[in-house]
């Protein structure tokens, strides 16, 4: 961008458009609004009845290096830091996952999974009655910070094993005030969940590392391959090595009637509910589809 010249917010706008398609980014506006946006501190709506607003230096230089992030292929929840889902916020940093459209069926499906337990309780949900879940990787906190938001009094346990994720999660559940409601633990699966909670969860829910190794190699965007945390993607040969431990783990952390809910590859829900059926001790198993109506994410309700 010639900085000599009079950059006006919609100048930028399609200048930034133009230039990222040529770079082959499949949503090249969208890019563009996203980036200035964050850019000018304003909504992408604020961007449109402001277009003749003249950019200061400040502003073109940092945009100059934002456009060159998303032209090389980085993720824009990277280039901007942060990322709406549901009905918050959140920061995002490479090291993290991304947040997917998708995994708001899963939280969908644990909110379900609290109202049962609310309902078993006679709406009776305070100190030791409280409805309690667990959350194993949560990446951004997107879940757990989404339960505790729409379900207040709701008490979330949240696990990652990486100390990136647990950080991001921590300054998440700061920025939305939810330090009383969500607590994190930087362990493996629920090894450093305190033993006592063990079986009081109304709700086991995750979004754990799903993508078959091969998928993973063959198949994913390099956007997704060359940014994202492996640890938090490759879900070994089948996708399910995970899953088969969350199975386990159910078995001990949930209370009776409490509801497991797994996001996982669109092609291995079959094998999972096999395993749960196999597993045996649950009232029922579903598969659900999700915004796009793939198979995504399977629910389990434990008998009792």
């Amino acid at each position: 961008m010639a900085q000599e010249q009079l950059w006006t917010i919609k100048r930028v706008l399609d200048w930034t458009s133009g230039y990222l398609e040529r770079r082959g980014d499949e949503h090249p506006r969208l890019s563009a609004e996203w980036l200035l946006a964050n850019v000018c501190g304003l909504s992408r709506v604020e961007l449109y009845v402001n277009f003749d607003k003249p950019l200061e230096q400040a502003e073109l230089t940092a945009m100059h290096a934002a456009i060159e992030r998303r032209a090389a292929g980085e993720p824009l929840q990277y280039v901007t830091g942060e990322m709406p889902f549901r009905h918050i916020v959140l920061r995002c940093e490479r090291g993290v996952l991304i947040p997917r459209p998708e995994t708001e069926v899963l939280v969908d499906a644990a909110l379900e999974g609290v109202d049962a337990a609310v309902s078993r309780r006679g709406g009776d949900v305070v100190g030791e009655r409280a409805v309690r879940v667990l959350e194993v990787g949560t990446g951004t906190g997107c879940v757990a910070l989404s339960i505790a938001s729409e379900r207040p009094g709701t008490l979330v346990t949240a696990t990652d094993l990486s100390d990136r994720a647990i950080r991001l999660a921590a300054r998440n559940r700061e920025a939305l005030g939810l330090e009383d409601a969500v607590e994190l633990v930087e362990c493996d699966l629920a090894s450093g969940v305190d033993p006592a909670l063990m079986g009081s969860f109304s709700v086991l829910v995750s979004n754990p590392p799903y993508i078959p190794t091969r998928v993973l190699r063959e198949e994913v965007p390099a956007e997704v391959v060359d940014y994202e945390p492996k640890l938090a993607l490759d879900g070994g040969p089948d996708g399910l090595d995970v899953f088969r431990r969350l199975l386990e783990l159910a078995a001990t952390a949930l209370e009776p009637g409490g509801t497991l809910a797994v996001e996982l590859y669109e092609g291995s829900l079959d094998d999972a509910a096999a395993l749960a059926g196999a597993q045996g001790g649950w009232a029922s198993v579903e598969v659900r589809e999700d915004l796009t109506r793939r198979p995504r994410v399977l629910v389990c309700t434990r008998e009792g």
